[in-house]
């Protein structure tokens, strides 16, 4: 796995760790909110939301618009697609090394049958 694509993925795990961002997350799979919606949503100062949107930004789960003075966030689904390449690199990686251990035992079986 290339070092941007870790570097991707640490990002998104990093945002997702936080409960205030995966409640963003969660919110705006429902669909576009502006910031004074999310902060509302979650309880927080406007000034805490744009923190946390800005760590989700920098992770590319979220992007936003500004149209006036009004800027509406929406889920952006590169971040995602990072974090799930990431995972299927772990999957295949831990099944080809369980797929070998597996095939040891076979051998040792065979062994100690004969």
């Amino acid at each position: 796995m290339l070092k941007y694509e870790v570097e991707a993925a640490d990002r998104v795990f990093h945002a997702l760790a936080d409960a205030n961002r995966r409640a963003v997350i969660e919110r705006l799979t429902r669909g576009p909110a502006t910031v004074s919606e999310l902060a509302a949503h979650l309880g927080v100062t406007v000034a805490a939301m744009v923190q946390h949107l800005r760590v989700l930004q920098d992770s590319e789960l979220v992007r936003s618009e500004k149209a006036g003075r009004v800027r509406t966030c929406q889920i952006d689904p590169a971040g995602l697609r990072n974090a799930e390449a990431w995972l299927q690199h772990q999957r295949m990686e831990w099944e080809h090394h369980l797929d070998r251990l597996g095939a040891l035992l076979d051998d040792r079986t065979k062994e100690s049958g004969s």
